[in-house]
């Protein structure tokens, strides 16, 4: 046992896939489990309760978004070395440990592990990323990446051609198992919540815990099978997308200039553009009308780009 170690798992209608993650992350060890509820409504929090009773769970009555939730469940866990784990996230046996042996050097702030298929390939492409720059931005939106997904701006944000059976420093690690070190997330003070409901807050912690002088690793040994998106998934596509691109600009207003906030900004126009023609022509989402992509796209450029305040504040 490690005194002062905790798993944090925010949860919002993930009655499909709590359970294996749960089994697993109580097995054979005496860490402390924080499970924070955004107010889920299916059996979310009945699953909780019959599989792991004894685990710390907090119930939010509204959901207050990811980043707040996982302050929120930090705040509550009280202990050195936090690992915070996606509730579509299985941790094979003793990941979660080599994990927090990875965290012991004193410049190492967080770690990540290795995102497997049910196959047990590599998440390649997920598992590690480089920080966004402009370029990779508008490879993504302008669907550069979709188009030719070998080019050089995707294969290095992208990460593709990382080896990854070696324990090595990088910049973002996946925020679907990161262990954290409490002096690290105090540093930072924690998530930024504005960040909401999903989407960047991982990005802009480890982009912050990089610029305060903290080493990020990433530790093959430690195994997680993920399956992805399980929450998001239940969006709609307007949502989904008005969440993406509105927190895409914030994170871009932090970090990067005025100038390259106000080309991204030209970009997702354009892009979006491109995207609802794509639609008008029967190329795009089989899933959805071309209707409502025609109007999902425009209320992104209405309420994300055009009349997005949410990043003023941050602009350079």
């Amino acid at each position: 046992m490690s005194p002062g170690s905790a798993i944090v798992i925010v949860s919002h209608n993930s009655a499909e896939c709590i359970e294996d993650c749960l089994r697993s992350a109580t097995a054979g060890n005496d860490w402390l489990v924080v499970l924070v509820d955004n107010a889920s409504t299916d059996a979310t929090v009945e699953i909780v309760r019959r599989v792991a009773p004894n685990i710390r769970m907090l119930l939010n009555q509204q959901n207050t978004g990811f980043a707040a939730a996982v302050n929120q469940g930090i705040k509550v866990a009280e202990c050195e070395t936090l690992v915070l784990l996606n509730p579509d996230t299985v941790p094979a046996p003793v990941s979660v440990d080599r994990l927090r042996r990875a965290l012991a050097p004193d410049s190492v702030g967080a770690v990540g592990g290795l995102l497997t298929k049910k196959s047990g390939s590599p998440e390649i492409g997920f598992t590690v990323r480089r920080f966004p720059t402009l370029g990779t931005a508008l490879a993504e939106i302008l669907l550069l990446n979709r188009m030719f997904p070998r080019n050089p701006l995707n294969r290095r944000y992208r990460c593709l051609e990382l080896d990854y059976t070696r324990m090595q420093e990088v910049d973002q690690p996946a925020g679907a198992c990161l262990a954290i070190k409490r002096k690290a997330w105090e540093d930072l003070g924690g998530f930024d919540e504005g960040f909401f409901p999903v989407w960047f807050e991982d990005v802009d912690f480890c982009r912050r815990l990089h610029s305060a002088g903290w080493r990020i690793l990433y530790c093959p040994d430690a195994v997680f099978l993920h399956e992805g998106a399980h929450s998001v998934s239940k969006l709609s596509f307007r949502d989904r997308q008005c969440f993406w691109y509105r927190n895409m600009l914030r994170y871009f207003a932090k970090h990067h200039r005025r100038r390259e906030v106000a080309l991204l900004r030209v970009g997702i126009v354009v892009g979006l553009l491109f995207r609802a023609l794509l639609s008008l022509v029967g190329v795009g989402h089989s899933d959805i009308s071309v209707g409502e992509a025609v109007r999902g796209y425009w209320d992104v450029a209405l309420r994300c780009v055009i009349k997005n305040s949410s990043v003023d504040g941050y602009r350079k």
